[in-house]
């Protein structure tokens, strides 16, 4: 994901044809800052897998973790306090910098969504001190394995997820029906992700109940670092004149990385020499970081409820995921409002940004033509109109793909050749293949979609192994 290989859209870093938010915003004035998870460049690794993994324990420098010139503070941002890999120990984190500077010790009480969060806050109220506006990006890591929380957070969630999956499942779907923000007749609840296992019958109940409070407590502390960047907001004064969006990157990830083993960005090792466990027999308890583990699919399929499958697919529980927009002075629409109207995709941040901010989206940066943005303004929905949004939206990741016209959306796993075809207005979790009864829809979404790869750089694929 971040090697650079030898095809125009896989080069692994945000390349000199795009911009970024924070460099537009910056032409407008505005003080800039970021906290948290980068993972948008070049990762350099070490020749041998014995450095790289003496690099991952904290034992041995190597400099830079990526090409300074891809660093935030070199695509816009002011400050920035963060991890530039994906993958982090919670209590040690690897690649952790302070603006371009490696941060080479943390305290013994360290934990990395804390320090993201606290970071955030010191960046409000240094920005507060100035009349220039400002934007801040909070890359959150929690909670993306390995599971790693505090044991007080742990504990809150000890009992909830001995209830097992299909509790949960039909809990959380009971109350998005009940709440509103789903209508059970156009979101049937589909059968769970190899439902043959009965939580009764799981021999490995006591973990995984585990696990999902540590994946819990994880949120738990995001939470409690998101209230206090909105306390230091409103001790400020700068709350209610101030955009706060939130939003999730994809669903819920299936990943087994104890079966991944250390190596690339996996430590074997902590700082002091202690050996960190791969448990695949599930007998270590996960939490602090000694071990790498993280929930699986069963629970990324209940966490996704009420969709169907996981991260890296292009089924709705891979990317549908809730966003939450907070304005006191500029939204007028009810509070609380859910917009199922809207057709919204994260590249709708940008023009958003532009028109809020005034900025001008460049046709040239640096010298370097820039991409234009196909994003969609979500102004008009903040401001009470209406807005279906797009009309046509595309993906692929690692072969996994969807085509969406309207309602429909054909869609496919990244093994499979052949699409699978759902009405999403009257089956918004993907429960009835509709391909064999409208193979004309199929046909021109299957057109549609391979235009837009050949015109978005998903082809040429690299030659080699990824």
């Amino acid at each position: 994901m971040t090697d650079a290989e030898d095809a125009p859209g896989y080069q692994g870093y945000i390349t000199k044809n795009t911009v970024t938010l924070a460099e537009v915003l910056k032409s407008a004035g505005y003080n800039t800052g970021m906290t948290g998870k980068w993972h948008v460049s070049n990762t350099n690794g070490q020749k041998s897998p014995e450095e790289q993994l003496q690099w991952l324990n904290h034992q041995k420098d190597f400099g830079n973790f990526s090409p300074l010139d891809q660093y935030p503070t070199s695509r816009g941002f002011d400050k920035y306090f963060g991890n530039i890999w994906g993958v982090v120990d919670f209590f040690d984190p690897f690649s952790l910098v302070n603006g371009t500077k490696p941060v080479k010790n943390v305290p013994a009480d360290y934990y990395h969504t804390d320090a993201i969060n606290d970071t955030a806050v010191a960046y409000i109220r240094n920005f507060a001190k100035y009349t220039k506006p400002f934007f801040l990006y909070i890359a959150q890591t929690a909670p993306h394995w390995p599971l790693m929380a505090k044991p007080k957070d742990i504990a809150k969630y000890e009992e909830t997820y001995k209830a097992g999956w299909d509790a949960i499942r039909r809990e959380r779907y009971r109350r998005m029906s009940k709440s509103g923000i789903i209508d059970t007749a156009q979101t049937p609840l589909p059968k769970r992700w190899k439902d043959d296992l009965a939580w009764a019958d799981n021999p490995d109940k006591d973990w995984d109940a585990r696990a999902m409070a540590v994946h819990a407590a994880m949120i738990d502390c995001m939470d409690q670092g998101i209230g206090r960047i909105i306390d230091a907001l409103r001790a400020t004064k700068e709350l209610d004149n101030t955009l706060i969006i939130f939003l999730s990157d994809n669903g819920a990830s299936p990943e087994n990385c104890t079966a991944y083993g250390p190596g690339f960005d996996r430590p074997n090792q902590t700082r002091d020499g202690r050996p960190i466990a791969y448990d695949m027999k599930k007998q270590i308890l996960p939490g602090n970081e000694l071990s790498y583990a993280s929930i699986g699919p069963r629970w990324a399929n209940v966490a996704n409820t009420p969709f169907q499958f996981w991260k890296a697919e292009s089924y709705e529980g891979g990317v549908h995921t809730p966003m939450i927009a907070f304005w006191p002075k500029g939204i007028r629409t009810k509070g609380g409002e859910i917009n199922r109207a809207r057709v919204g995709h994260v590249m709708d941040l940008m023009p958003t940004f532009v028109e809020l901010s005034g900025a001008k989206y460049p046709t040239t940066f640096r010298g370097n033509k820039v991409f234009p943005t196909t994003g969609l303004s979500m102004v008009p929905s903040f401001r009470g109109s209406k807005s279906t949004g797009h009309s046509m939206l595309f993906n692929e990741h690692f072969g996994a793909r969807y085509a969406r016209s309207g309602d429909w959306k054909v869609v496919a796993k990244g093994d499979d050749r052949h699409w699978q075809l759902f009405n999403l207005a009257q089956d918004r979790t993907e429960t009835k293949d509709l391909a064999a009864d409208f193979p004309e829809v199929v046909k021109q979404l299957d057109s549609l979609w391979n235009k837009w790869a050949n015109t978005h750089q998903v082809f040429p694929k690299p030659k080699k192994a990824r």
